[in-house]
């Protein structure tokens, strides 16, 4: 009893000191201002910098952090007296009141990855990718309960484990009172809150290779539910607290954990790379010195580790750029991603190309045919295993939003995998506005050239119109051509770093790749900061002549991210060329807005409008 005398006690100085930081005339009134503003807009949270709790109060800071649930209680209970003082009849029609925060986490700004035990009970900040998400539900708060026989109303409060309160309540619900008469609830009287589920994981492209993506479950109640929806990057600050498991609890002594959410922000789709003004010179003292020939020296810098392949090196380069998109008047919406089929025979570097690209491309989630199946390309219904509840879940394509997805073994996807969500009676549009990257085998394992391209691919007509660029890559035997991939192969090999350890991969991104082609006469200047080309390695040569100048990789990301701000539009001659080649084509009515898209990326890689 004298402890929870204490505990009161220090509730209620922590509820006054709270109140003096939102009641404060010494910074100009900055949340009176907020809580009128919250009063007029009709809602019941209240976005709080924890960087302005900081300046006035550091000790109350430093324990909302580490002592999140007690201090959180304070802090609404402090909102909902600040409240009731400006606009008592608003105070209330509102149980409760919300506090939301935001600002600088510092060590609590973590990923799914990095949550450990030490942050239990305190005040996380977690960023990550929405992969599920259950639907809204109601939550029993206060149920009210009338017995006909004494005529008397009684109610009953109701907490449990992810709500702020230190215990839960009795979870039984009332159907008798203490004099065994039967009671009745009131239901329109009862109070309930909407509760919802959601999964966060963490960022695909942060996640250690060779390790599966880590991901944790986030509360969203109130007016926090449906703020986000799967594939949508999130950042949320709330509660980290653990639970008990179902099943006898207490006896493995390993508890599942869970954050309560006071705060969701989506965070930006692009996935930007960091500009300096030298950077940004650099690149366009490039377009300007190398417009006449850019188009190639991108392209061939792309994958310098595979030999030859020009035309689909440089199709990569347009779908890394991708075409302008067109939002017309009447809603609908003109995609201007590139979609790139490469079908072909085995062992002709189509997965290499595809494990570039997700080396380069700023976002790039990598799929297989035979792994992408149970939720799809796109989403699925799947049911939740604790809860039994059906969940939506984000697919390969959904989660590359405003990115690149890699599908290799395209054609050992089975067709209810390609098609776009599997019947479960949920109808939900999520965004999946991405560029797709897919490698085939042919039906018959090789390529069969007495046969038509569509008997060798074996998909369908409606699946194939959607690529924009389709390339056969045929394994032909030519003893010269035999000779020059030999000759690059070995070369490779052979200037190998010792160090590394034998049978291990040759890393795509890193200096192996451009061994055979780098530049020796690049500018000192251009390797102090961002290298523009590739730095020369006079071993690596051996009797080769010809030194191709190499862009670094680095250089590539931040030109094409730069590249992409420019709106390239079609001229009246281009219009015309379009028009004419299309003619010439004559193959299907998509051929035209393909061949815009792909023009568009050119222009891009000029970065001219």
């Amino acid at each position: 009893m004298n402890n929870e005398g204490i505990n009161e006690a220090e509730m209620r100085e922590a509820q006054r000191e709270y109140l003096d930081f939102l009641d404060d005339d010494q910074d100009q009134g900055v949340y009176q201002t907020k809580v009128r503003d919250m009063i007029s807009d009709n809602r019941s949270r209240l976005l709080v910098n924890i960087n302005d709790l900081r300046r006035r109060n550091e000790t109350r800071a430093a324990k909302l952090m580490s002592n999140a649930f007690e201090e959180l209680l304070s802090f609404q209970r402090a909102l909902k007296d600040m409240v009731a003082s400006v606009d008592a009849t608003y105070a209330k029609q509102h149980e409760e009141f919300f506090i939301g925060l935001e600002g600088s986490f510092g060590a609590k700004h973590v990923t799914p990855r990095s949550l450990t035990a030490r942050l239990l009970g305190g005040m996380v900040c977690v960023e990550g990718i929405i992969t599920k998400c259950s639907l809204v539900r109601p939550k029993v708060v206060r149920s009210v309960h009338y017995c006909p026989a004494t005529k008397k109303t009684s109610e009953r409060k109701y907490t449990d484990m992810t709500s702020l309160e230190a215990f839960p309540s009795s979870s039984i619900y009332p159907t008798k009172d203490e004099e065994n008469n039967p009671l009745e609830t009131e239901f329109g009287l009862s109070a309930y809150k909407d509760h919802q589920t959601v999964t966060v994981q963490e960022m695909p492209e942060k996640a250690p290779a060779g390790q599966l993506p880590r991901s944790l479950d986030i509360i969203l109640d109130n007016d926090l539910v449906d703020g986000a929806k799967p594939g949508e990057r999130v950042q949320v600050i709330g509660t980290y607290r653990c639970l008990p498991a179902k099943a006898g609890g207490y006896t493995s002594g390993t508890f599942r954990t869970i954050m309560i959410a006071c705060q969701v922000k989506q965070v930006s789709k692009e996935v930007s790379p960091v500009f300096s003004a030298p950077d940004v010179a650099k690149i366009r003292r490039f377009s300007q010195t190398n417009s006449k020939d850019m188009f190639d020296q991108l392209s061939r810098s792309l994958a310098p580790s595979i030999h030859g392949h020009a035309y689909i090196k440089k199709a990569i380069l347009c779908m890394l750029l991708g075409g302008v998109e067109k939002l017309l008047d009447n809603g609908s919406r003109i995609r201007g991603d590139i979609n790139v089929l490469l079908i072909g025979d085995p062992s002709v570097a189509k997965s290499q190309l595809l494990r570039y690209v997700l080396g380069t491309a700023p976002r790039a989630i990598a799929t297989t045919g035979r792994g992408s199946s149970g939720v799809g390309l796109t989403a699925a219904v799947t049911t939740d295993q604790e809860t039994g509840e059906r969940r939506l879940e984000a697919g390969a394509m959904v989660l590359a939003d405003r990115g690149v997805v890699c599908i290799d073994e395209f054609d050992k996807m089975s067709d209810m995998d390609r098609t776009a969500i599997h019947e479960a009676g949920i109808h939900a549009r999520l965004n999946a506005r991405c560029s797709v990257l897919a490698a085939a085998n042919p039906v018959y394992g090789r390529y069969d050239q007495y046969k038509t391209p569509m008997e060798n691919i074996g998909l369908q007509d409606s699946l194939l119109s959607r690529f924009d660029l389709l390339f056969i890559m045929l394994d032909v035997m030519d003893p010269e051509h035999d000779r020059q991939i030999s000759d690059h192969v070995l070369r490779m090999h052979r200037y190998r770093d010792s160090r590394q350890q034998e049978g291990s991969a040759l890393a795509l991104g890193g200096a192996v790749d451009v061994l055979a082609t780098e530049d020796p006469d690049a500018v000192e200047e251009e390797q102090e900061d961002l290298q523009i080309y590739e730095k020369h390695n006079q071993l690596l040569h051996g009797s080769r002549r010809r030194r191709d100048k190499v862009i670094s990789k680095e250089f590539m990301r931040k030109y094409i991210h730069f590249a992409k701000a420019v709106t390239p539009v079609l001229t009246q001659p281009a219009a015309n060329h379009i028009a004419e080649e299309y003619s010439r084509l004559r193959s299907q009515e998509q051929m035209a807005a393909d061949i815009a898209r792909v023009t568009n990326a050119h222009a891009l890689i000029e970065t001219r409008s």
